[in-house]
């Protein structure tokens, strides 16, 4: 593994444990030319899977990309990171389990809101904002009645 520091490509793994309940390895690495220290993840990928965006453009899909714009949403909220990771492994299982390999970006957007719907209300209406394109504050009054009837009825 390259060090993130100084560019070298050895590091030395000085510890491994398992990370977000065994679904993933994570690693201290220390680099012998710059001495930092530094983590990494190893996960299972099951697949290899290419974005569709709505523009027709298809793009890898970046895990860290989509943790990011969680991560967003997220800000200055009382969350835990391991609930946070436990989502985001939890939306990429359920991606790589659709046994496509090419895969809407509506699709991850929505598979985002449903799960930030459950983890917390606020950050769904963040992500939401953005993910529908609102405009102005009608948007937001109309999401939000929309939630309000889908909820009576569920």
């Amino acid at each position: 593994m390259r060090c993130p520091f100084c560019g070298n490509p050895d590091s030395q793994v000085k510890d491994s444990r398992p990370a977000e309940d065994a679904n993933a390895i994570r690693r201290r690495r220390h680099c012998p030319k710059c001495g930092a220290r530094f983590t990494t993840f190893e996960r299972i990928q099951l697949r290899e899977l290419t974005i569709i965006k709505k523009s027709g453009k298809r793009a890898p899909f970046d895990r860290d990309k989509l943790a990011r714009s969680v991560q967003i949403a997220l800000r200055k909220r009382a969350v835990e990171p391991d609930q946070v990771e436990q989502m985001i492994s939890g939306i990429v299982r359920r991606l790589e389990s659709m046994g496509e390999t090419e895969i809407k970006s509506d699709t991850v957007g929505e598979l985002v809101m449903e799960a930030l719907a459950n983890l917390d209300p606020v950050a769904y209406v963040r992500y939401a904002s953005v993910y529908r394109n609102f405009h102005e504050v009608g948007d937001f009054e109309k999401f939000l009645d929309e939630e309000k009837l889908s909820g009576d009825s569920g």
